[in-house]
């Protein structure tokens, strides 16, 4: 009596060694998280355009000394022989605020300082002051908030109460005063100190949103299985918070530097264009705008507000964009 069903081939042939015999290894080859983002991150066509500009941008705050004596020109020389004083107030000869082959991006009215210098100065001292007040921001904001998601009670409660005072603060104010204390030294005319003052003071007021962030993603980490099973190993609290948690951080981490980094290129240009950033006559995108709008001379020459505005824009926005792609790329529960 034959059975109503047929069974092709034998037992051996229906093992999973043979069934998979003849498929390519490649095939069936797994991705890690990071392959996973970085396939999607390829394939988004703004995320790739923002990271060409941003690398651009840098390499041209880099190499900045050289294209100036490659064009011959300085970020501090004045030269009034390109302006024309018949209306009183120096206004750069030549169309389009004085654009030429010597002068790609324009004079300065009043000085004659070329703007090609002074942008592409000033963006190395922004992009400084932005790169270090981030780096600051994130270890303060990934220290605290680890420790305050991770132990919780008493010592959350004071670390939260710690960084609501600081958001509770007008930071701009409160930034304008400190920098003006911290200047009154002998080393107020340093740009170097000037620097350093900045950073610190950027950084120490933008770790409090960093904190927060990380805080929330510790707390639903701490939770996992991988931590209890460390704890059963033994691990003692700063290897779970340092490496078991932090691991898992990094892509938190990685997005929120990329959206802190645009805000403090923008509270740098505040605090230059309020005249308590980079000291004059050193260039930044602030005090140059600072420069255009106290004197006029925007109502005579739109380049020179133009130029350091643009900057401004294209470098936040740039970064912006990045960020908003990596926070997608990152994120397994997205459908970009």
């Amino acid at each position: 009596m034959t059975s109503p069903i047929e069974v092709q081939g034998s037992a051996t042939e229906a093992q999973p060694e043979a069934v998979l015999s003849g498929v390519d290894a490649k095939a069936i080859e797994g991705r890690s998280l990071g392959q996973i983002a970085w396939l999607r991150l390829r394939r988004d066509k703004v995320a790739l355009a923002s990271a060409i500009l941003i690398v651009l941008l840098i390499l041209f705050a880099i190499l900045a000394p050289v294209i100036n004596h490659f064009v011959g020109v300085s970020p501090t020389k004045t030269d009034v022989s390109v302006l024309n004083f018949d209306n009183g107030i120096g206004e750069p000869d030549g169309k389009f605020g004085g654009m030429s082959m010597a002068h790609p991006f324009g004079i300065e009215p009043g000085l004659g300082r070329d703007l090609l210098a002074r942008v592409d100065t000033g963006a190395r001292y922004s992009l400084i002051v932005a790169l270090c007040a981030t780096a600051l921001s994130v270890i303060l904001g990934t220290v605290f908030g680890l420790i305050a998601g991770f132990f919780g009670g008493r010592t959350d409660t004071t670390i939260g109460r710690l960084m609501d005072t600081l958001l509770a603060f007008p930071q701009l104010l409160f930034a304008i005063a400190l920098v003006a204390v911290l200047r009154t030294s002998k080393y107020s005319n340093s740009l170097v100190a000037n620097i350093v003052i900045l950073v610190i003071v950027i950084g120490f007021f933008s770790w409090p949103y960093f904190g927060r962030i990380i805080r929330g993603q510790t707390l639903s980490l701490r939770e996992k299985e991988f931590v209890d099973a460390a704890r059963s190993l033994g691990a003692s609290n700063s290897r779970i918070l340092f490496r078991e948690l932090l691991p898992n951080l990094w892509g938190p981490i990685l997005v929120y530097s990329t959206l802190i980094l645009p805000t403090n290129i923008l509270f740098e240009a505040a605090l230059s264009y309020l005249g308590v950033g980079i000291p004059l006559p050193n260039p930044s995108w602030g005090n140059m705008l600072a420069d255009a709008t106290s004197g006029g001379y925007y109502q005579i020459d739109p380049e020179f507000l133009l130029v350091p505005g643009l900057a401004i824009f294209i470098t936040v926005l740039a970064f912006n964009l990045l960020g908003d792609s990596l926070r997608d790329a990152l994120d397994p529960r997205s459908n970009r």
